[in-house]
C-alpha cells in the first residue's frame, strides 16, 4: 500500500508540474513539449505489445499514419472538431491493429519483426494510391489552425488519460495474461490463456495508442499529414524510445519520450556537430543511442528498479522494520 501511495504521489507531482510548465515556456517550446507527449503515448502503446507480451513490432509508425490521416481527412473534408477526431483515430487504429494482430499472432521473433517492418513501409505508400482522399505527395492539411497552448494541453491530457488506461489494463487480469504470454507461451496456454486472443488484443490496444499519437503528430507538424512524415524512421524512433524507457515497465516511458523528442534538437544545436558537413546530426544521434544502450541496457526503468533495490537495502541495514518500509 505504501508503495502504491508513493507512486500516486509521484504521478500527482508530475501532473502539477506539467500543468504549470507551459506558462514558463515559449510557443515553440510548448510545441516541443507536446511532441514529448505524443511520443510518450506512442512508446506507451509499443511497450504494451513488445514489453508486456513479447511481440516485436517495428511498424508502429504505420498506425500513427492511420491516426494522423484520420484526423486530417475528417477535419479537412468533413469539418469535424479536432478533439472529436482523437477517439475516432483511437477506434480506427484499434480495428486496424486487430486486423494486423490476428495473423501476426501466428508469428514470433524475427518473422514478426519483418512483417511489421513491411507494414511500416507499405502504409505510407498506400496514401499515394488514394490521392483523392490523401492528397498523395502533397498531403492534406487540417481545417484551421491550433494554438501552441491548446496543442500542449490536449497532448498531455491525452497522455494522462491513456497512461491511466494502460495502468488499469496492465494491473488486472489482462495484464497478467500479457505477461504470461511474454514469459512462456507454452505455460500460458497450459494455464488456459488464449494466445491468439491476448496477442491480438495487445496489438489492437497498442495500435490505438499509436493512432492517437499520430493525430497529435499531425497537429504538431503544422496540421499537415504527408507520407514522408510517417517513414520507417518514425517507427525506429518509437522503438528506440521504448528501449531507452525500458521494456515491461511504465515508469521509464517519460524519459524515453523526452529522449526521442529532444535528441534531434540537442544534437542539431551542438557547435561541434554543426561543423560536420554531412550527416552530423544523424551521426551524433546514433552515437548517443549506442552510448545510452551500453550504459543502460535495461533502460531507465531498470535503473529506477536498481535504485529502489539499493534504497531498500540501505533501509534494511539501518534496521527499519519491514512493515515501515511497505
Amino acid at each position: 500500500m505504501r508503495a502504491i501511495l508513493g507512486r500516486l504521489a509521484i504521478c500527482a507531482a508530475a501532473a502539477v508540474v506539467l500543468a504549470l510548465l507551459p506558462f514558463t515556456l515559449s510557443g515553440l517550446n510548448q510545441v516541443l513539449a507536446a511532441r514529448v507527449a505524443l511520443y510518450f503515448i506512442a512508446i506507451l502503446g509499443l511497450n504494451i505489445v513488445t514489453g508486456y507480451t513479447g511481440q516485436i513490432s517495428i511498424g508502429h509508425g504505420a498506425f500513427m499514419a492511420i491516426g494522423g490521416y484520420t484526423t486530417a481527412i475528417m477535419s479537412a473534408d468533413h469539418h469535424t472538431n479536432l478533439i472529436a477526431t482523437l477517439p475516432l483515430s483511437f477506434a480506427i487504429a484499434f480495428g486496424c491493429g486487430v486486423v494486423v494482430g490476428l495473423p501476426a499472432s501466428r508469428l514470433s521473433g524475427v518473422y514478426l519483426a519483418l512483417a511489421t517492418l513491411a507494414l511500416a513501409v507499405s502504409i505510407p505508400q498506400l496514401t499515394l494510391k488514394f490521392s483523392h482522399f490523401t492528397g498523395a505527395r502533397n498531403g492534406i492539411s487540417v481545417d484551421g489552425t491550433v494554438g501552441y497552448l491548446w496543442l500542449y494541453g490536449v497532448s498531455w491530457a491525452c497522455a494522462a488519460i491513456l497512461f491511466v488506461v494502460a495502468w488499469l489494463v496492465l494491473r488486472g487480469r489482462t495484464g497478467r495474461a500479457f505477461r504470461a504470454v511474454r514469459d512462456s507461451e507454452v505455460a500460458a496456454a497450459s494455464s488456459g490463456v488464449s494466445l491468439v486472443l491476448y496477442k491480438t488484443l495487445a496489438f489492437g490496444i497498442s495500435a490505438a495508442f499509436a493512432g492517437v499519437a499520430g493525430s497529435l503528430f499531425v497537429l504538431a507538424t503544422n496540421g499537415y499529414a504527408q507520407p514522408d512524415e510517417f517513414s520507417i524512421f518514425l517507427s525506429l524512433y518509437i522503438l528506440i524510445g521504448a528501449a531507452v524507457a525500458g521494456l515491461g515497465s511504465l515508469w521509464g516511458v517519460m524519459g524515453g519520450a523526452a529522449f526521442v523528442a529532444l535528441l534531434p534538437n540537442i544534437s542539431q544545436s551542438a557547435p561541434l556537430i554543426r561543423s560536420i558537413p554531412v550527416g552530423g546530426q544523424d551521426i551524433a544521434a546514433g552515437l548517443v543511442v549506442v552510448l545510452v544502450m551500453l550504459l543502460l541496457p535495461t533502460g531507465l526503468a531498470g535503473l529506477l528498479q536498481r535504485m529502489a533495490l539499493a534504497a531498500s537495502a540501505l533501509r534494511r541495514r539501518s534496521g527499519i522494520p519491514t512493515a515501515e518500509r511497505g
